[in-house]
């Protein structure tokens, strides 16, 4: 069946880095667009940033655009997420999705990760 694995997350200071990672499984990797969420406490679960199956077209929402990076290799089955100038507002869980389609310019998924906590202090 479908899995996928998020890591990477963890606690750094604002201004700081982390990469997530997701390592997908149980699909053709490369036939699936993804899409990175996030969820902070007592918040509804935002999507964040896309990218499409080859990788060439990606898609950011404004609060983080100039600050994230989404990639993949296919060849590894994994997505990653480069994250630079961590804010305390970037604190939430965060979760991979893959999907076959799009509505707009956004990948909508089908199947989820289970999450991995970033703690951003200020």
């Amino acid at each position: 069946q479908v899995e996928l694995v998020e890591s990477g997350g963890g606690s750094v200071q604002a201004g700081g880095s982390l990469r997530l990672s997701c390592v997908a499984s149980g699909y053709t990797f490369d036939a699936r667009c993804m899409t990175w969420f996030r969820q902070a406490p007592g918040k509804t679960r935002e999507k964040f940033a896309s990218i499409s199956t080859g990788g060439s077209f990606t898609n950011y929402v404004d609060s983080v655009k100039g600050r994230f990076t989404v990639s993949r290799d296919n060849a590894k089955n994994t997505v990653y997420l480069q994250m630079n100038s961590l804010k305390p507002e970037d604190t939430a869980v965060y979760y991979c999705a893959a999907g076959r389609g799009y509505i707009g310019d956004w990948c909508t998924p089908d199947n989820w990760g289970q999450g991995t906590q970033v703690t951003v202090s200020s």
